[in-house]
């Protein structure tokens, strides 16, 4: 986010009230408008449509209506962090899945792809959890999310709004209690990497490599069996392990990955001026 002079108390509350009601009413009527068959596309575009308006209609308003000022700004190290961030979300789910798989308690189980073009079908799909992962990104991390880090802090927004973001998820096939938890740690993840980098290409980037893996290696998407490879994780052990049918996120290797990701992000990208001066 650019480094703009903050309002005042009441004009953040104007802002961000402005902010929540159009996502509301985005996120009410844009799954009616988006009738694609299948409930996983029509909830990420969906979300993707309702973040884009929220955000693209109060920086219209009350700032320089940028990309920059939502955190989708170009800059020379918006590229590096977007390949950083997805490099490290494929290789955070390799471990969740190498690591069981090296010690027996999982395996890969052929199964029918259940599509007549699995390429295809993968292709179209990763183009949908791509704006889903964006979508997100925006909808809980963009204009509104990134003014109130400045103005009141990162742990007063961080941890809200990830209990939200996990929240949001339990009504996804099989979630269970694990799986919501290590939802909000995702969201705390995902903040921290705004505030470390003062933009959304990280989080974005981590986002969309975490999810975008995990079907390619045989897991339900929280919740979601996308079964295009024709393969699937057949698990040895129980759901504290395996995450049952909410897939590795709902499991407890998730929940390593993700305190583990805290300290790499810390490594890898330096911190924020903008964000680290705003508080």
């Amino acid at each position: 986010m650019t480094d703009i002079a903050l309002p005042d108390k009441q004009g953040i509350l104007l802002r961000v009230g402005l902010y929540i009601l159009i996502a509301c009413i985005g996120l009410l009527i844009f799954p009616v408008m988006l009738p694609l068959g299948g409930i996983l596309i029509t909830s990420t575009l969906s979300a993707f449509a309702a973040a884009a308006v929220a955000n693209a209609v109060v920086v219209r308003i009350y700032e320089r209506g940028r990309l920059a000022d939502v955190g989708l700004g170009g800059s020379p190290t918006s590229g590096r962090e977007f390949l950083t961030g997805t490099a490290t979300g494929i290789v955070a789910v390799v471990c969740v899945v190498v690591v069981p798989l090296a010690l027996g308690m999982a395996n890969f189980q052929r199964v029918p792809a259940g599509v007549e073009h699995p390429s295809a079908a993968f292709a179209f799909d990763s183009l949908a959890i791509f704006f889903g992962a964006m979508g997100e990104e925006l909808l809980f991390r963009g204009y509104a999310f990134q003014l109130l880090v400045r103005a009141v802090g990162p742990f007063t927004t961080i941890l809200p709004t990830s209990v939200i973001f996990g929240l949001m998820h339990s009504n996804n096939p099989d979630a269970n209690a694990l799986g919501i938890i290590n939802t909000v740690a995702w969201g705390i993840l995902l903040g921290y990497a705004v505030w470390r980098s003062g933009a959304l290409w990280l989080p974005i980037g981590l986002h969309f490599g975490w999810n975008v893996t995990l079907p390619l290696l045989g897991s339900n998407l929280s919740g979601f069996t996308m079964g295009v490879t024709g393969y699937t994780l057949k698990w040895n052990v129980g759901v504290l392990w395996s995450g049952g049918g909410y897939g590795v996120e709902g499991s407890v290797l998730t929940t390593f990955v993700v305190v583990a990701l805290f300290f790499v992000l810390r490594r890898l990208i330096p911190q924020s001026e903008v964000m680290e001066r705003s508080f």
